[in-house]
């Protein structure tokens, strides 16, 4: 009896470490499978490099080769024979493989982080494909010269080497079983597979050494993370962070298995410490979402719950005070309260002021006129101008602001903001409203004149009669003074 609750014992914690043993243990071979053991034979004469990279990873060090991740089913969209042809000529039949390795393969092994990508917005990221940017990729920047038997009447080239190659591409399987070269090769990071998963795992983790380290580099967000739009990478790269990190690399101790900070390194943080990594009381997270407290991605910025709640994702349940509080948990392993508690009084208060100066007024200006505009997008100048207040000057203030980046928040965010705002976008509503207003159509006249009055209302505003000469007196003086003290602390 005492042998059989032994066994029984013995059993029970061998299931448990098979559920709860991390990465590659569930499912490694005591050995190189036979199967792999095939695939390597050849590939390493074949693609020395594939080879070489896998036997550098960690995936080698379990047992895990090609076929464990490449190994596809009947009736997969995407699979294929893989025949063999030998040295000799002879050909014999190979094994069912898919060249694509889907979020939904890496399941098998990393259950728990694939969850948690396929409910953060990286995983969705495709959805731009019906947003105001593909139009520009694909009408306005673009045509449909790119033929394919996946695209008969033709694709964009602009999208699919720009837009799809970061945010992923809807691959298409052809009837032969080739994919279809213009949406394949993609690593965008919302790719949707021929399996039906979303996302790409080798987007942040290439392929084949998945090298911890250098999904840990910044570089390797800034692959898409950067540009006139979000440039997170540049931000970054002149915050104290960034400085901190390119000074003291060789102390961050980038490879180490378990990176914590103020346990593993100290010298710096990097994108994966502050949005992912784990700290002491938070486990590695691949939501990116969970830490960031405002997404700053529309025209006005929202909270990530709200952004969660119309994508349906899980995340709406979690609030954005939540996720502040998972951010500054990071913080205070190099801050103290007092000060995170200050960057983000600061951070907020930015948002305040690129919503309430130019963003709310400039939305509303722009559905007032609306009638004024000829109808297809980017057909108005000032079309372009609003898309770039908000969609560039106005992201990279918010952005910049969120990662200590003075530079651009001022000089490449609200300044080129302020520039554009009062020396193309009113002067251009202007022009619509006196088109508008000698307009023989009743319509068009009605909207000129709700626009004007608008407009002046919003230029008589306490945050833009400056413009007019408007000043209000004591804040002439105010400044004055200030001006004065400032001259007099400095001159000699």
């Amino acid at each position: 009896m005492k042998q059989f609750h032994y066994l029984m014992f013995a059993f029970l914690v061998g299931v448990l470490l098979f559920w709860s043993t991390p990465v590659t243990a569930a499912f490694a071979p005591g050995a190189i499978t036979p199967e792999s053991a095939e695939c390597i034979e050849c590939h390493k004469k074949e693609t020395n490099t594939l080879y070489q990279q896998w036997g550098a990873s960690k995936h080698y060090g379990a047992n895990i080769g090609c076929y464990e991740c490449h190994a596809a089913e009947e009736g997969d969209a995407d699979a294929f024979l893989h025949d063999v042809k030998l040295e000799d000529g002879t050909t014999y039949k190979g094994k069912l493989i898919s060249v694509i390795v889907s979020p939904r393969d890496c399941g098998k092994c990393h259950a728990r982080e694939v969850k948690e990508f396929s409910e953060s917005h990286h995983a969705y990221a495709g959805n731009i494909m019906g947003s105001l940017d593909n139009v520009l990729a694909e009408v306005v920047e673009g045509n449909n010269g790119f033929v394919t038997e996946g695209f008969p009447d033709g694709v964009s080239a602009a999208a699919v080497s720009g837009c799809w190659q970061c945010h992923g591409s809807i691959v298409k399987v052809l009837p032969s079983g080739k994919l279809d070269p213009a949406t394949w090769p993609n690593t965008g990071i919302g790719r949707i597979n021929p399996d039906g998963s979303k996302g790409s795992c080798s987007a942040c983790h290439s392929r084949h050494i998945f090298s911890v380290k250098q999904a840990r580099y910044p570089e390797n967000c800034g692959k898409c993370h950067m540009g006139p739009d979000h440039p997170q990478m540049e931000i970054y790269e002149e915050s104290k962070h960034g400085i901190a990190f390119y000074a003291n690399i060789d102390k961050m101790n980038l490879d180490n298995p378990k990176w914590i900070p103020g346990e593993d390194y100290n010298a710096a943080p990097t994108c994966a410490t502050c949005h992912m990594s784990a700290t002491a009381n938070q486990p590695v997270n691949h939501d990116v979402g969970m830490r960031i407290s405002w997404n700053n991605r529309p025209i006005i910025s929202v909270r990530p719950e709200v952004s969660d709640k119309k994508m349906g994702l899980p995340g709406a349940q979690v609030n954005w005070q939540t996720r502040r509080g998972n951010m500054q948990d990071v913080c205070r392993n190099c801050h103290n309260q007092p000060f995170v508690s200050g960057f983000y009084r600061q951070y907020d208060a930015l948002l305040d002021l690129y919503h309430e100066k130019f963003a709310i007024p400039g939305k509303e200006l722009m559905a007032i006129s609306a009638p004024l505009r000829e109808p297809a997008k980017f057909s108005n100048k000032i079309d372009f101008t609003w898309f770039e207040l908000w969609h560039h000057e106005g992201r990279r203030a918010r952005h910049a602001a969120a990662m200590s980046g003075p530079d651009w928040t001022h000089w490449h965010g609200t300044y080129d903001l302020a520039k554009n705002f009062y020396s193309h976008f009113i002067p251009e509503l202007e022009e619509l409203i006196e088109k508008g207003k000698s307009s023989d159509d009743t319509k068009k006249v009605e909207a000129a004149k709700a626009t004007e009055e608008r407009l002046s209302e919003i230029m008589n505003s306490k945050n833009h009669k400056w413009h007019l000469n408007k000043m209000d007196p004591e804040e002439q003086e105010r400044r004055k003074a200030r001006q004065a003290e400032f001259k007099a602390r400095y001159t000699k």
